[in-house]
């Protein structure tokens, strides 16, 4: 099993986007939140259960999806680094991954 490592960007971008939802429905923002933690929490046993990004077709990333949110992450041996969360309809830059 692995162990999944959020990084401080990953964090900071959930905890807008739940704000940003909040706004509307707080009952909604707390179950993209719940789903975001479920995909990520299921990554411990199945690293390689998300795709690759298809903006970076030859990389170690990959991602899952919570709509409206993509989480990119990427493993090593024993670990995943949930690197960034983006809405979908943004763009995701190579500079928004890092290097976790």
């Amino acid at each position: 099993m692995a162990e999944v490592i959020w990084t401080e960007p990953a964090l900071q971008e959930l905890d807008a986007i739940a704000e940003y939802i909040a706004l509307d429905s707080p009952v909604a923002a707390g179950r993209l939140v719940q789903e975001v933690l479920d995909k990520t929490e299921r990554l411990e046993g199945f690293p390689q259960s998300g795709r690759i990004p298809p903006e970076f077709p030859n990389s170690v990333y990959r991602e899952v999806v919570a709509p409206p949110c993509r989480i990119f992450y990427r493993e090593d041996e024993h670990r995943i680094f949930v690197l960034y969360i983006t809405r979908e309809e943004r763009q995701l830059r190579a500079y928004m991954l890092g290097n976790g």
